[in-house]
């Protein structure tokens, strides 16, 4: 469904996407998302959360975006995915609130999978690529699935146990829920997919994770060492700040 820019009525979904320094990738996800969306009977709007981008990313999103219903919230700095993705679901207006990657490594279509159960009695549901029914059509380099598959052992040791996979960038909550969640959540960094989902079984909201497709991007941001270190750290922290 096309809206204008000048749209009043709440939209029933925003999809919140942070972006720093995209110009190679956001252009043609953005053009999949709005091929996705034209086909569903609802309203939409699309909040990009520009994380102190130094390229073209913003003139790449105004000209694909056009006269669609999109905002751009602008971090005066380099603030973390975490920072922009809690600044694009507290801005949101959607009943509904989906934050996906960029690169949309999990592809737009799968939010079909997240959107049934939470319109039925759940608040928070969040893709997996661990799951039996997960489709891996492109895997992460050896080492990063190594990385992730001890990081998310961790997670459920400490914070989640019956979570598989918390750290798939593809999360759809309740604006209830998100307004709840993302008020609390203090992490910047990577760390922050484990905080929300923990703030949310906290406050007493339900979370279900489903399994979706991934489609590994070469070009991921996520340094394995350094940043590997600063989420394992913050998953100590994270002990003390909830």
């Amino acid at each position: 469904m096309r809206l204008g820019l000048g749209e009043k009525k709440a939209p029933s979904l925003s999809i919140i996407i942070p972006a720093y320094n995209e110009e190679k990738r956001i252009g043609e996800s953005l053009k999949k998302i709005l091929e996705y969306l034209d086909a569903r009977e609802e309203s939409c709007e699309i909040l990009i959360v520009d994380d102190g981008c130094r390229d073209n990313t913003l003139s790449i999103v105004r000209e694909v975006l056009g006269s669609r219903n999109y905002r751009i919230l602008i971090n005066e700095k380099n603030m973390g995915k975490g920072a922009s993705i809690r600044r694009g679901m507290l801005a949101a207006k959607g009943d509904m609130c989906l934050f996906t990657d960029a690169d949309l490594s999990t592809p737009i279509e799968e939010l079909d999978k997240l959107s049934e159960p939470l319109k039925g009695d759940f608040d928070v549901v969040f893709g997996s690529r661990a799951m039996k029914e997960s489709q891996l059509i492109v895997r992460q380099p050896f080492h990063r699935e190594m990385m992730g598959r001890t990081f998310n052992l961790l997670v459920q040791l400490l914070h989640l146990p019956g979570v598989k996979d918390s750290q798939c960038g593809f999360k759809l909550f309740t604006r209830k829920a998100a307004q709840a969640v993302f008020k609390r959540q203090k992490m910047q960094g990577f760390c922050f997919d484990v905080e929300v989902l923990v703030l949310a079984r906290k406050l007493g909201f339900k979370i279900k994770e489903v399994p979706v497709k991934w489609i590994d991007s070469p070009q991921s941001k996520v340094n394995p060492i350094k940043d590997a270190m600063k989420m394992f750290w913050d998953l100590v922290k994270l002990k003390f700040l909830i």
